[in-house]
């Protein structure tokens, strides 16, 4: 079963998006995805090999 990798809610709780990273597919909840676009270093333990950058560049909307 699917899982969000942030907050590990499965694809039977809530709907989940699938990422191809390096191959591998990793699946993320809504919720969470904001987290991956503007907070990727919260989540660095968790995806395989992810090195988030070290200096991320702000960005507006």
């Amino acid at each position: 079963m699917s899982a969000c990798l942030n907050c590990s809610k499965t694809e039977q709780e809530y709907p989940l998006l699938k990422i191809v990273f390096q191959g591998r597919e990793i699946y993320i909840c809504p919720q969470c995805l904001p987290i991956l676009i503007h907070k990727p270093h919260q989540l660095a333990g968790k995806i395989p090999d992810f090195t988030p950058p070290s200096n991320p560049q702000p960005h507006e909307h």
